[in-house]
Formats: C-alpha cells, structure tokens, sequence
C-alpha cells in the first residue's frame, strides 16, 4: 500500500480508508458509458474523484467535468496559486482526495514545503509566502467559513487580481468544494486507492 499524503496527516481527513458509499453505478447504461468515454478520451484520462459517483447522472458529470477543465486548462491563473488554492479548499474542507491529488501538484508549481506543511496541520502561513498566496487562503477560508467575502478581502482581491482574476479564484473555490462535498458524502477514494 503506498503511504498518501492524507495518511500521513496530523489532522484527520473523516472519510479516509472508510468504504465507499457511492461509487459508480455496477453496469454503464450507454449514456452513462459515453460519459465515462469521454473522461478517458480527454484530459483527465480516466474516471475517478468526484466523476465516479457522477457517472449516475452524466449530464451533470459532463458540465462538472467541463467547469473543472475550464479552470484547470484553460485558466488564467498561474499553476501555484491554482494548486495552493485547490489545497486550502481541499484542506478545509477535509477532503482526501483532493488533497492527495494536488498536493503534488503544488509542490511541483512551486508552492514552498513549509507553506504546504502548515495549511495540513491547521497554523497561519510562514510570513514569507508569496502575497498572493496569503490572500487566496484567506478568500478560501472566508468563502467557506462565513460564505462572503469582508470588504478589506474583496478589496484587497480586487487590487491584487483585479475583477477577472477574482472571478476565476472565487469560482475555483465554489468548483472545489462542491467536488470536495460530494466526495465526502460519497466517501470517494483517494486517487491511490
């Protein structure tokens, strides 16, 4: 069994090594089967993650699948401050396989260790992290707190990203943890498993 990053966590991540609850229908109707196709055929080349209880309603996977790839592939902003943030949302929201997933990713784009380590175990930021990063866990952490923005944070998002790149964060944010909650409910396996 290879060791994960949500296994490995000082915090708890509730639905991790629990059963499944709602994975992917036993049999493929062929609306469904297309549905599946398409993942394998296109960017993600499989299905897992939140498109595994998805696939009970392929409409519904198909506009997930299309919003997730907008953000992912055809986004503006720049690989570390996508990851970083899909890891706030993912660590806030408890959510193994998401954190599991991008935590790499992150780590990769060039999100420092020590930030990384700090969002896992619950402590603010090290001080020297990039000014961008700070604000995004903050937009994060108040959308899914307290479900709105402060005045200072829409300010402060609006001058550092302006109107369009907020957008796009605020909507990274709703993508994550719509996918996070439905993984949660479902007890969707980390991409592991």
């Amino acid at each position: 069994m290879k060791v994960v990053p949500s296994m490995t966590s000082p915090r708890a991540f509730p639905e991790a090594g629990q059963p499944e609850r709602l994975g992917p229908p036993a049999t493929l109707d062929a609306a469904q089967q297309d549905a599946a196709d398409e993942l394998i055929n296109g960017p993600r080349r499989g299905v897992y993650g939140p498109f595994r209880p998805l696939l009970h309603r392929p409409p519904l996977l198909r506009a997930v699948a299309k919003v997730g790839e907008t953000l992912r592939y055809e986004g503006t902003l720049d690989a570390a401050l996508r990851e970083w943030t899909i890891c706030v949302v993912a660590r806030e929201l408890s959510n193994a396989f998401e954190w599991d997933m991008h935590l790499p990713l992150a780590a990769a784009a060039g999100v420092p260790a020590a930030a990384l380590a700090a969002l896992d175990v619950g402590e603010p930021s090290p001080s020297d992290l990039r000014a961008d990063l700070v604000l995004a866990r903050t937009v994060a952490s108040e959308l899914l707190s307290r479900h709105r923005l402060s005045e200072e944070t829409w300010n402060e998002g609006r001058r550092v990203w302006g109107e369009s790149m907020l957008v796009e964060v605020l909507t990274l944010v709703g993508y994550f943890a719509m996918v996070c909650w439905l993984m949660n409910v479902a007890r969707t396996p980390g991409p592991t498993a």
